[in-house]
């Protein structure tokens, strides 16, 4: 891959990959954190990239930037203080976002990246594989059971179906 492929990558891919783990996070400033190291990381492996398969290198590194992230976090207990601070100041959230969101964090972390991954970004079950590193029939049943989940959160509330 060439620069101007690296340029172009970052053109046609980067908003996407924000809007997947910002979706997952929450978090705006730990999401552009998460897609710099991740467009860092395709830049220091230019050479071993092909431009073909960028988007897959993407969002796999960025899966698993997140992930590391999380964990990092959790470990240290900052993510959920953050979160309540969250909360308490962006309320310029229509109700609906709201809910979607609340039944969403209501899933596992896999569970909500295959579903963002699926529902959200349009990719295809054997991409989820690759960027999960999980294998197809485990990909169908972890948004079958998120479904299912998210359709008996909302249900029991009487939000939204």
């Amino acid at each position: 891959m060439t620069a101007s492929d690296f340029n172009s990558c970052v053109d046609l891919y980067a908003d996407s990959l924000f809007r997947f783990i910002v979706k997952n996070l929450k978090d705006q400033d730990a999401a552009r954190d998460v897609v710099q190291d991740t467009f860092e990381k395709m830049w220091r492996k230019l050479s071993y990239v092909d431009f073909d398969k960028a988007k897959s290198y993407l969002f796999t590194t960025a899966y698993h930037t997140m992930i590391d992230k999380i964990r990092k976090e959790q470990r240290s207990g900052l993510l959920e203080s953050h979160h309540e601070n969250l909360v308490q100041t962006e309320n310029s959230f229509t109700d609906l976002k709201s809910i979607l969101d609340k039944a969403l964090n209501t899933l596992s972390q896999i569970q909500r990246s295959v579903i963002l991954l699926r529902d959200y970004e349009g990719y295809s079950y054997e991409e989820i594989g690759s960027i999960t590193g999980l294998n197809e029939s485990q990909v169908k049943v972890y948004i079958y059971r998120a479904r299912m989940s998210l359709r008996s959160y909302l249900g029991e509330r009487g939000q939204i179906l």
